[in-house]
């Protein structure tokens, strides 16, 4: 199944039925008067949220909802029936927007809300309600009100706790992987992860959060280079960003002999740290809230470097230190007093990551009111 983020809808609802011109005729009862009865409401266009649908794939192909009006109303005071609603499904984190102006409509953040996107027209009054002691036989009745139509935009935003970011191949799939049960596609070339994944990380007994894996972001993203900024919509309501480093790009420096000493650990964290700005470049041009959400920096494959831990250690310290000095008039928060160093592969340090990542959120800040 096609992951399908985004759709536009056409809703009608139903036009009310008219009111009826109807007069009693009855044997033996002269001057029956008006019996017109009223006409039946238009039907409603609904949206309802579920769980268990996780895209808006159901939407691609049918654009256009309309409900059923109402019948007109009949003599003998029968009034009409009235339109038949209609409900349309949509997964939990869907944004709804008027098209034409872009305005947020309704934000579905939980499982079972509902909104009546579309209401139906009212149904006509018949002659009936025009009887007065001296106009006793109206011949007219209302027309039943048109039911509203408007165009839709649909947006789906995932709803997770923290986020995944940062470059093609850094191992963002394999540490979702080890941090939850999910199974996205791992594979050793870039952009390998084409949609969002989602993951359950389990921390104790009853206690957990979501965890998104969005797509890899490249240099040039805004421009449309990889694949741009299409997915970045899904960690607007995360709290956390856990910044994925490939630590592949220090091998460079491990065989470089040092001028001086930490040289090496120097340049290699320069590096770094140009690749980490690269990436937050790129979440501030297409947010600049993204930019401000509180971080945890995670330096990935340390297994690469088990010959070399001073080196690793200092790169971390030097990290740091760069970060700090670049950080000073943001509001923007280091989780972690340096970056982690984890290896996906074999699973060190990432139960480490796992709690501090779940110290931050907190039991209290868990939920979909600390997503919106």
């Amino acid at each position: 199944m096609r992951f399908i983020d985004e759709t536009t809808l056409k809703i009608s609802a139903g036009h009310g039925g008219p009111g009826c011109v109807s007069f009693r005729r009855e044997k033996f009862i002269p001057r029956g008067g008006p019996d017109g009865g009223d006409g039946g409401k238009g039907g409603d266009i609904t949206f309802v949220s579920t769980t268990q649908l996780g895209t808006l794939q159901d939407l691609r192909f049918k654009r256009s909802y309309k409900a059923e009006n109402g019948l007109h109303g009949s003599g003998k005071n029968k009034a009409g029936r009235d339109g038949a609603s209609v409900e349309i499904k949509i997964p939990v984190g869907t944004m709804i927007k008027d098209m034409e102006t872009d305005e947020v409509l309704f934000d579905f953040t939980d499982d079972g809300q509902r909104w009546v996107a579309a209401k139906g027209g009212r149904g006509g009054k018949g002659n009936t309600h025009f009887v007065t002691a001296t106009f006793q036989a109206p011949k007219f009745a209302q027309p039943g009100e048109e039911g509203e139509e408007r165009t839709l935009k649909l947006e789906l935003k995932l709803l997770a706790d923290a986020s995944l970011v940062g470059y093609p191949n850094a191992g963002k799939s394999t540490l979702i992987s080890r941090m939850s049960a999910a199974h996205p596609k791992i594979a050793d070339y870039p952009f390998t992860t084409l949609t969002p994944n989602l993951g359950v990380v389990k921390v104790a007994e009853f206690k957990s959060f979501v965890v998104a894996d969005i797509p890899g972001l490249i240099e040039g993203a805004h421009k449309g280079l990889g694949l741009g900024h299409k997915f970045l919509k899904h960690i607007e309501r995360t709290k956390i960003t856990v910044h994925l480093l490939d630590g592949t790009h220090l091998l460079d420096f491990t065989t470089v002999p040092d001028e001086e000493e930490g040289a090496s650990a120097k340049k290699g964290a320069a590096e770094m740290f140009r690749l980490y700005k690269a990436i937050r470049k790129e979440l501030e041009l297409f947010n600049p809230d993204l930019a401000d959400k509180d971080e945890v920096i995670v330096i990935n494959k340390s297994d690469l470097f088990r010959g070399q831990p001073q080196f690793l250690n200092d790169v971390r310290a030097e990290f740091k230190a760069l970060y700090e000095e670049g950080a000073k008039k943001s509001t923007r928060k280091l989780l972690n007093k340096e970056p982690y160093a984890i290896s996906c592969a074999s699973g060190d340090g990432v139960l480490d990551l796992i709690h501090t990542v779940w110290e931050k959120l907190g039991p209290e800040s868990y939920g979909p009111e600390a997503m919106k």
